[in-house]
């Protein structure tokens, strides 16, 4: 199962460098961006999640970067979760211009862990619950 999710952003100046490029660094907030509200629109928000004493840093993020997106540009970036979440949750990303070109790929996997402790857990059963490919 997959669940998919495209969500659009229209690229601002001060997002982008010398070039008139989008500063690199700015993609993994596009795609925090992305991931936030594809897990919002399954009914779940980090709010909840942390407050049930569960955090997800970051584990991992690799970005392939093909072409660059420009000052007002508005991208459309595909966030995909392909795999149930067990210990850690991995999403796909594909970043595609107003033209349909391919911008750049990436992935980013997540942990959960104990907020007191920072130790690993199995995801949420309440997340599981929400998420309709594996619900």
């Amino acid at each position: 199962m997959t669940l998919d999710y495209v969500h659009k952003v229209r690229v601002r100046y001060g997002e982008t460098d010398q070039m008139g490029m989008v500063y690199h660094g700015n993609f993994a907030l596009y795609f925090e961006e992305a991931r936030t509200e594809m897990l919002r629109r399954c009914g779940i928000t980090y709010r909840e999640v942390e407050d049930a004493g569960i955090l997800m840093p970051v584990r991992e993020m690799s970005i392939r970067f093909m072409k660059g997106a420009m000052y007002d540009d508005l991208l459309s970036i595909r966030v995909q979760l392909l795999e149930k979440p067990l210990t850690r949750m991995s999403f796909n990303y594909r970043t595609f211009n107003e033209r349909g070109i391919l911008l750049n790929t990436a992935t980013i996997e997540l942990m959960f862990v104990k907020s007191d402790s920072f130790r690993p857990v199995k995801c949420p059963e309440f997340l599981l619950e929400r998420l309709p490919a594996w619900s």
